[in-house]
Parts: C-alpha cells; structure tokens; sequence
C-alpha cells in the first residue's frame, strides 16, 4: 500500500506550497489589517511577524522564501524521476533544466521592471532569478549524484559559506564582519552587481554571494522529498522529517550564537533555522492531509500551490485591488477602521478567484 500511494501526486506537497505563497499573495497585508483593527499590544507583536527585521533576527516572514525554495526541492526527485520514467534521455533533461532556469530568469527580469527599458536602474537579482540559480544548480548535483554525495555538497557549501564569510574581510572592514556596510557579501554585490539593490542600501537581498547557501535550503528539500517518495511507511517518513526539523532547529540555535540568523546574508544559522521548521511543517501538511486524509480543509491551498509562479508574477505587474474595488467602491468608504480589512479581504479573493478560473480549466504555468 504504501508503494502504490507514493505513486501518486503528494497532495500536502501543493497545500503548503500554496501555505507558503498566499502570505505574498496579500495573505500578509490582510493579517497586518485585522491585527491593527484588534489593536491589543499582543497582536501588534504578531503583525511584526510579518515583516522582515531590521538586519539580524527572525520573524514568521523570513520563512516564506526558503519554504518555497525547500518546495522546490521536495519535489525535484518525483520531477526527475518521471522524466526519466517517460524515456527521457540525460541530455534531454539537461534541456529542460537549462529552458526551465532561462525562463525563471527572464520572469525574474519581466518582474523587476526590465520592459521599463532603464538598464541602469534596473535590478538583475530578485526572488525568480534566485529561484532559477538555486533550481539550475540544485538539480544538476542530483542529476549526478545520489544522497550521499547530495548531503556532501550541502554541507560542503554551508561550512565553505561560513569560513568564507569568517576569514574574508571586504576591503577597510574586518573578518567576519556580518554589519549591513561591512560584509562581504554586500561588498561582493557592490563591485560585481549591476543596476539598483533590494532591500538593504550596501548589497542586495538576494545577491551573489548568498546564492549559494541558499542551494542547500534546496538540497534539503530534495532529501525531505527522497523520503517521501520511498518505500518507508508512513510512520518511519514522519519520524523521519520530524527528527530531522528537530535536530536542524537546534543546531542552528546554537550556531546563532556565533553566527546570527539574518536572512540578508542568507547565514548558515538561518538557512539551519529555515530548513528545520520547513521539515516539520512538511511532516505535519503530510500526516493531516496525505496520512490521516484530511483534504477539504486545505483546498483553498491548493488551488494556489499550483499556480505559485502564475501568481506571482501576475501580481507583480497587475494591480489587483483594480478589480477588488470595483466591487467594494460603493460602500468601503462607509466601513470606518472595518475599511482596511475588506479591502484586503477583497484582493485576497480576487486573486484566489483568478487562481480558481485557471484550476477549473486545467491551465497550470509549468516553467
């Protein structure tokens, strides 16, 4: 039985890709509006959840990111697997791999602007682009590696990460100079990276350098899903995921002692931290809904999990509180502080209607 079912599509695997993506689908700014309304200094600290900090720490948000990216591996491994189960020859998926990266680059481009035609403003790094970095790199080592060799090159990137950011010292700043003016990183991305910078003013929040130990949230992923595409019952899966998201959290608790969480930097810590709470909600999304069968709960989910590109894109270069607010015009101004919540609410389900249209026609962007 439990062959036969890893099989099949893993439902919890499209539910918490679409967990993941409707916090940037405006699930955020809804939240951040009830949170206000209510007002009370305990949910004014939950809406600080759903920005990123300053530079160091951690918040619910900076989870979001390497979700997708650990999503992205997770299934990686069924993806490769079915190719290769269709005929598909080696040379064949090092086509699609590199079609595949291309696009996810030129959305990345389409989305930060690039129609604007102003080159010089222009930022060449973003969300899409390290979706493409993290995806053309990650897929060529399980191309040609198995497990082993996998968590070798995960480990080999983290600890190369760490020691380069310990003993290389930017010009005029110290070794393991971790500061928004002092890092390598950022210095890196000041003399090699082109165009404007987000979100810090000394390097970009997804620059050159951080690229890499963002692989390994991939890589993890690629393992999470190795797992769940095994003969191993249900049972030894979740120990399995559990254990692991366990032991990654610790680990990087205690790393964050001498190396401090910053999802700038994309630091060894918060790739651990990430990594580990992805685990465990890949095992809880499984358990409930593959496991226990508990799927009508997570049906919004899923129509979102499998548009997330779709999505993303569209509301980058569409306002959809355009569409909202022809339903709501006539009356939200008469809401009072109600106001911002509607209207959020508004855009949230217009967006999930949009995404709903495209499930009931069976049009899915595949890139």
């Amino acid at each position: 039985m439990e062959e036969k079912r890893s099989a099949k599509r893993i439902v919890s695997i499209d539910a918490l890709r679409g967990f993941d993506m409707f916090w940037i689908s405006s699930g955020d700014a809804l939240f951040i509006a009830l949170f206000s309304l209510i007002g009370t200094p305990f949910f004014h600290r939950l809406s600080e959840q759903l920005d990123h900090p300053a530079w160091t720490g951690f918040h619910f948000y900076d989870l979001i990111f390497p979700l997708f990216l650990f999503i992205m591996g997770v299934v990686m491994p069924l993806s490769i697997t079915r190719r290769i189960e269709k005929g598909d020859s080696k040379s064949q998926l090092y086509k699609h791999i590199i079609r595949r990266t291309l696009l996810l680059f030129l959305l990345g481009l389409i989305y930060n602007g690039l129609f604007d035609f102003n080159f010089e403003q222009q930022r060449y790094t973003g969300v899409l682009q390290r979706f493409a970095f993290c995806y053309l790199f990650a897929s060529l080592i399980l191309m040609n590696f198995r497990l082993k060799g996998q968590m070798i090159w995960a480990a080999s990137i983290t600890i190369g990460y760490w020691l380069f950011l310990l003993f290389v010292p930017a010009p005029g700043s110290q070794p393991f100079d971790l500061t928004p003016e002092g890092n390598i990183a950022g210095y890196i991305d000041r003399m090699f990276l082109p165009g404007s910078f987000c979100c810090y003013n000394h390097g970009d929040n997804e620059g050159i350098l951080t690229m890499f130990p963002s692989v390994v949230n991939v890589l993890l992923g690629a393992l999470a899903g190795t797992w769940l595409l095994s003969s191993l019952n249900d049972r030894e899966k979740i120990k399995n995921l559990s254990i692991t998201g366990g032991l990654f959290i610790i680990a990087a608790l205690v790393w964050s002692l001498i190396l401090p969480v910053n999802k700038y930097l994309w630091t060894g810590s918060y790739m651990m931290l990430t990594s580990g709470i992805s685990f465990l909600l890949l095992m809880i999304f499984f358990w409930i809904i593959d496991v226990k069968g508990y799927q009508k709960w997570a049906f919004p989910f899923i129509v979102i999990g499998l548009n997330p590109i779709t999505i993303y894109v569209t509301q980058g270069v569409f306002d959809f509180a355009i569409i909202a607010n022809i339903f709501i015009h006539g009356f939200k101004d008469n809401l009072g502080s109600f106001e911002p919540v509607v209207m959020q609410l508004s855009v949230v389900t217009v967006k999930w209607l949009f995404l709903y249209f495209l499930y009931r026609q069976k049009i899915f962007l595949k890139v």
